[in-house]
């Protein structure tokens, strides 16, 4: 029986096939656009290799599109018929089980599977990334952080993955607001892992958090070999970088970051998507016009209205529609999460919490319409969490509830949502913050005089 990087057993044959594997496996935890380049050259030299089969259906559904998931159900066929044709692994057929649930519409059900294999092979770092990533999908902080931590003291310091382990333990706490903690661990996940794109992003949340812009700048500009060579992670470094620059106030820098790095390739990825989205509407809410760049987004979102794969996804989307006024595409977009709603499926509870509200704040809030998209949004807002996604990501939905509540007089209620937003930021107050208190003392002045 062979086993790869991690320590882990699997059931290949060839060398060759290994070295790809291994290959796939570093790619995947680097972030590399090669992964899917070393699995086809896995399953070429041995097509017969389950979990081969399975972890191309789960990252095809990592990516959340719609036409994928055939491609996904192609995978299982093809990992379940490997898993009959000879002897697997039961880390293999835990892969095979967590792309079954995943597609029965159970991403937790996925997880569990996964954590299975984890509860045997705690040195597996493959498996650990992919629970991560899943957990990451569902909003589960607390689920990410425990799992890696189940699994850290079989990653010491002869792992040879150690350093993109650390680098989930910092994301997972920073995200669970222990921030000192989490820049010690992505900076010394750095040393082992010197190209891990994600513990680097982990440590620049740590400085957003803190609102502290100018070590945050620092920190990417000084480890730009740990995300320049990555796939399109590297567009949502760069999305970093333009929030830090927009904590400092210096727009023209961050309109200058979208148009040359986050949309230089006018990809329809979600996580592209939701980049620029959430970049765009926070210039528009610091009143600063961004011509027509929602009109190439919207083009883009207006053909994933049915996608349905994910609540996070569908926001970004409707943000964008909403925001060019294409209200075919955003009562098509409504329609269809409505619908999505009534599923008994993991996806199905969030459209009909916090989804459909989300959704209709956000269109109310590009009408005008700020009271109702102060409530809308306010009553999501609960859920928010379980959308996935990261704190500085969703960041974007708090902030336009709040200025929803700004221009729409509910000022109690606001001055709260600012007080919670503070908080969370253990008391660092950055520039939407200050401002944002700023214009609600001088509105609740005005009626005064």
């Amino acid at each position: 029986m062979m086993t790869d990087l991690c320590a882990a057993p699997l059931s290949l044959q060839t060398p060759q096939a290994l070295q790809e594997w291994n290959a796939m496996v570093r790619a995947f935890l680097g972030h590399k656009a090669a992964t899917p380049v070393h699995l086809a050259a896995v399953l070429t030299a041995e097509p017969d290799f389950a979990m081969g089969h399975a972890a191309r259906g789960l990252f095809s559904l990592m990516m959340g599109k719609a036409e994928l998931r055939a491609v996904a159900q192609d995978a299982l066929r093809a990992a379940k018929a490997a898993g009959t044709g000879g002897p697997i692994t039961p880390r293999e057929q835990g892969w095979i089980d967590a792309l079954d649930h995943w597609l029965g519409g159970s991403p937790t059900g996925a997880v569990a599977a996964l954590e299975t294999v984890l509860a045997t092979t705690p040195q597996d770092t493959l498996t650990a990334k992919a629970s991560h990533g899943l957990r990451f999908i569902l909003g589960d902080a607390q689920g990410m952080r425990a799992s890696v931590e189940r699994v850290l003291p079989a990653h010491g310091a002869d792992h040879p993955l150690r350093g993109y382990l650390l680098g989930c333990h910092a994301f997972s706490l920073e995200e669970t607001g222990d921030y000192a903690g989490a820049e010690a661990a992505g900076l010394q996940g750095l040393v082992h892992a010197p190209d891990d794109a994600w513990g680097l992003h982990a440590v620049a949340h740590v400085h957003d958090m803190r609102a502290d812009p100018d070590a945050g700048i620092a920190l990417i500009e000084a480890y730009e070999g740990a995300w320049s060579g990555a796939n399109n992670f590297r567009y949502h470094v760069w999305w970093h970088k333009a929030l830090l620059h927009l904590d400092r106030g210096e727009y023209d820098i961050a309109l200058a970051l979208y148009d040359a790095q986050i949309r230089a390739d006018k990809t329809d990825d979600y996580r592209d998507i939701a980049n620029a989205t959430s970049l765009l509407m926070r210039l528009q809410l610091d009143g600063i016009a961004v011509a027509d760049r929602w009109e190439e987004l919207a083009a883009i979102c207006e053909t994933r209205v049915e996608d349905g794969c994910l609540v996070f996804a569908d926001l970004h989307y409707m943000m964008a529609l909403a925001a060019d006024g294409r209200s075919g595409a955003e009562a098509a977009l409504t329609a269809r999460s409505i619908r999505d709603a009534r599923t008994r499926s993991d996806m199905g509870h969030r459209y009909a919490d916090p989804g459909v509200a989300a959704l209709g704040g956000l269109t109310a809030f590009a009408e005008g319409r700020y009271g109702v998209a102060f409530t809308l949004l306010a009553k999501a807002r609960p859920k928010m969490q379980t959308i996935g996604g990261s704190h500085a990501q969703r960041d974007i939905f708090e902030r336009m509830t709040i200025d929803a509540g700004l221009r729409s007089g509910h000022f109690d209620a606001t001055e709260n949502l600012l007080l919670d937003r503070l908080h969370l930021r253990a008391g660092h107050e950055d520039r939407f913050t200050s401002t944002r208190f700023d214009r609600l003392g001088r509105a609740r002045r005005i009626p005064a005089q």
